[in-house]
């Protein structure tokens, strides 16, 4: 069912005067980051501010905390299964109701959140804001200039360069990189760590060092090696080229995630309407290096879900 979002002012308007008041306007929010993440300040129910993290790894509108969820007096409206990566299982957690989530001056209503712990990783934060809270939006992640933008309009094709087209199976985009001249689906995941590759696809790859241990991970119901190398090759996405980067391997991950890291160099826009993602960015060439603290995963989105499934990256 499809979210009301209204812009949240000081006064009383009609609905349809504030409608067209917002065609053209931008709504921002200033974007405070912890390990690459982008992590915003909202109001729920009027209450707050509270931390929560953007996440377009998550194919749902939001996640609270079981803490937050019990200050705030959340209720409870039914349940959702989450998704594993092992691809070994899942587990339930319920849902509960928010009346008012406002963040950059829009209020969202009527949200139906996960109520969920949050990964280590994530660190201080009461809960995150999903991929399809911003259905109705165009979603702007300006990580060199650390703002969060909301506007409404469209995307428009530029054959590839620096706008792309998405899909969006399970409410996480999915676009395509080139990997040594291979194509290779990923996953767009502000909540993501580096740039990661499934192991089904490594073997197929150059490097400059072969692959190695580099941490343990961990999901919902299993445990796995998870390996690192430098690439021999380049990844590409449009115009814009990651040179002999740091890549990881992860057995649990059907598909590449392209996480916070690599995104730190771009502003961001996705446009859910029309499946387009534009990327902007000073210079065209990159590096990336190991992250300071390997990723831990917790629910990262199925390649194949079952019914009901909700990925949570």
């Amino acid at each position: 069912m499809p979210i009301l979002a209204r812009i949240a002012t000081g006064c009383a308007f009609l609905f349809a005067a504030a409608t067209a008041l917002a065609q053209n306007a931008v709504y921002s929010a200033p974007m405070v980051e912890r390990y690459g993440k982008p992590y915003v300040m909202v109001l729920i129910n009027g209450k707050g501010p509270f931390r929560f993290i953007i996440d377009t790894g998550t194919g749902s509108d939001a996640l609270v905390t079981p803490e937050l969820a019990d200050e705030l007096g959340l209720p409870d409206v039914g349940q959702v299964r989450l998704g594993d990566p092992s691809g070994q299982g899942g587990t339930k957690a319920p849902l509960v109701l928010i009346e008012s989530l406002q963040f950059a001056g829009v209020e969202f209503a009527g949200i139906k959140a996960i109520r969920h712990s949050v990964m280590d990783e994530v660190g201080n934060c009461q809960g995150l804001l999903g991929f399809t809270l911003f259905r109705d939006f165009l979603l702007t992640l300006d990580f060199p200039n650390r703002q969060v933008r909301l506007a409404e309009g469209a995307l428009s094709q530029d054959g590839e360069k620096l706008v792309f087209p998405f899909r969006m199976p399970d409410g996480v985009p999915i676009s395509t990189l080139h990997i040594d001249g291979q194509p290779v689906e990923a996953q767009l995941d502000s909540g993501g760590g580096g740039l990661t590759l499934p192991e089904s696809m490594a073997h197929r790859l150059r490097y400059e060092v072969d692959p190695v241990l580099f941490a343990i991970g961990e999901s919902l119901s299993t445990r796995f090696q998870l390996k690192a190398a430098r690439l021999a090759s380049n990844v590409r996405l449009g115009v814009y080229s990651f040179e002999h980067s740091f890549v990881e391997i992860h057995p649990a991950f059907p598909l590449a995630n392209f996480g916070s890291p690599p995104m730190q160099n771009f502003a961001i826009t996705f446009d859910q309407q029309k499946m387009l993602v534009r990327l902007e960015a000073s210079r065209k060439r990159f590096v990336l290096t190991a992250p300071l603290n390997p990723m831990r995963l917790e629910n990262q989105s199925v390649h194949k879900t079952q019914p009901n499934l909700v990925p949570v990256g």
